[in-house]
């Protein structure tokens, strides 16, 4: 069964990356009609942050974990679960301050597992997440990003942790300038459905902006 994971971190429940998202998820849905979703709102999940506790459990093999530690990677690891089920995930992601919401580096932390998501090998990193799932990330943001420049550190960000993991096929779809007035924030806003619907329906291209 067609899977998709839907993984918002706005604490805005009127987030213009909230409606991004539900409206890939609606062109996803009339694609897969019987698919599953599966959603995971970060801010309302209440990720916790790392602690040493938490870092000598990960550390710990499995067959000789507490109960204690068990216990404090049951989040991780339903949250690995979920990646591992989807067959697309996609990523709700305003940007806060210049980076990625609080919520959402919590999600990243707790997904960053050596030895479930990745391992560490004489050669460097190998990841254990499957390569075939395809990633959409929907940025937002209050200025201008220059596509593909070095102006857009979070997305660069993104696309190497995603590529730790094994999940390299990455799409991301920006909606900025969402404070730079009215009729700039439409057209961006716009350009981002018109890039989703495309990505439903690859027949259909984005207007030039």
């Amino acid at each position: 069964m067609a899977t998709l994971l839907v993984v918002n971190s706005s604490p805005r429940s009127n987030s213009i990356s909230r409606s991004l998202t539900s409206e890939f998820a609606a062109e996803w849905k009339a694609t897969n009609p019987h698919g599953r979703v599966i959603e995971r709102d970060l801010s309302a999940a209440n990720i916790p942050l790392l602690s040493e506790e938490w870092i000598s459990a990960a550390y710990t093999p499995e067959a000789q974990r507490t109960d204690r530690q068990a216990e404090l990677l049951a989040l991780s690891d339903q949250l690995i679960d979920e990646l591992l089920s989807a067959d697309t995930i996609l990523l709700g992601i305003p940007m806060h301050n210049f980076w990625v919401p609080a919520a959402f580096k919590a999600w990243i932390d707790q997904i960053a597992r050596a030895g479930k998501t990745f391992a560490y090998t004489e050669n460097g990193p190998k990841a254990l997440i499957p390569s075939n799932k395809k990633v959409v990330a929907v940025i937002t943001r209050g200025g201008p990003v220059a596509h593909g420049s070095a102006n857009d550190p979070l997305a660069t960000y993104l696309r190497q942790f995603l590529g730790l993991i094994g999940l390299s096929d990455v799409t991301i779809i920006h909606a900025d300038k969402q404070n730079m007035g009215s009729d700039a924030a439409k057209r961006s806003f716009d350009l981002a459905v018109q890039s989703i619907a495309a990505l439903a329906h690859p027949d259909i291209q984005p207007s030039a902006a």
